[in-house]
């Protein structure tokens, strides 16, 4: 079943995926991480929302998708949150069917530790996304890091 009750994808819904990118006031600690995530994790299974999250070293990379009101929300959510500043929509699109459909939120760790694993880690869960513009967002933004 997917978030938000979902039993399959169905061709009469149409979702809206929204790809962000935004920098960090501070930087996140693994710790702090986690706690974003599981709280993301539950907010969006409670609002039918499905999505990817690449953590940089300074930058937030996130793919949201879902009902329209719901992925709006959580995306103001986000711009209000201290923790992001300069959040731009990198792309805005309507979709038959989710990219991301069995995450609540797949999550890629960023940090310098983790800079040899990141890029190929993001290119295997890209990999599923159609819009290849996303997708070049995601791997793009994982070479940069992993540099």
């Amino acid at each position: 079943m997917l978030p938000g009750g979902d039993s399959e994808r169905r061709s009469d819904v149409t979702y809206l995926q929204l790809c962000y990118i935004s920098t960090m006031r501070a930087p996140v600690g693994p710790a702090e991480c986690e706690d974003i995530l599981a709280v993301s994790r539950r907010n969006n299974g409670r609002d039918g929302i499905t999505g990817l999250l690449v953590v940089g070293t300074t930058r937030f990379l996130q793919l949201l998708e879902g009902p329209p009101s719901a992925v709006r929300a959580a995306y103001a959510r986000i711009k209000a949150d201290p923790r992001h500043y300069a959040a731009v929509v990198v792309s805005e699109r309507q979709v038959e069917e989710r990219d991301c459909p069995d995450w609540a939120m797949g999550y890629v760790p960023g940090g310098a530790d983790k800079r040899a694993e990141l890029q190929a880690l993001v290119e295997r869960l890209a990999a599923p996304i159609a819009n290849k513009n996303v997708r070049a967002q995601f791997t793009g933004f994982a070479a940069l890091q992993a540099a």
